[in-house]
């Protein structure tokens, strides 16, 4: 079986050893092996469960929550319904932000809308007519 070293997985996910680091002092990875001088060895695993910890990451959810999650998952299916449930709350959590970017995106829109037709006539007084606020610094 191949493994990784910790700088492999670093540059692999795109992290600092440093956040690898602190994942295993935070709990994080009880899964990952070591060898008797202490150097961890990481298998594609350990790495398929590094993506989720950074997927819940992304979503907003505190360090302490994720280590709820891995505990989880060392108790076996006792926890299935814990893991279930977390997961839906977290994909109403990345729902909602999803639905707030779009109505972010569609004021940007509107804006550079805006801002290309006042360049493309040389003036903002294109838009008087269209009762459009103008936001001036």
């Amino acid at each position: 079986m191949k493994t990784y070293s910790i700088g492999e997985v670093a540059k692999e996910l795109d992290l600092s050893v440093y956040t690898l680091r602190y994942y295993d002092k935070e709990g994080l990875m009880p899964f990952v092996e070591r060898t008797e001088s202490g150097t961890r060895l990481f298998k594609e695993s350990d790495i398929a469960a590094l993506n989720i910890i950074e997927c819940l990451k992304s979503t907003g959810m505190p360090i302490k929550e994720i280590k709820h999650f891995i505990d989880w998952c060392s108790e076996g299916d006792a926890t299935l319904q814990n893991r279930y449930n977390m997961f839906l709350e977290r994909k109403a959590t990345v729902e909602a932000k999803i639905k707030e970017l779009q109505q972010t995106m569609e004021v940007i829109d509107h804006k550079c809308s805006y801002y290309k037709t006042a360049l493309e006539a040389g003036t903002e007084d294109v838009h008087k007519d269209n009762k459009i606020e103008i936001i001036n610094p």
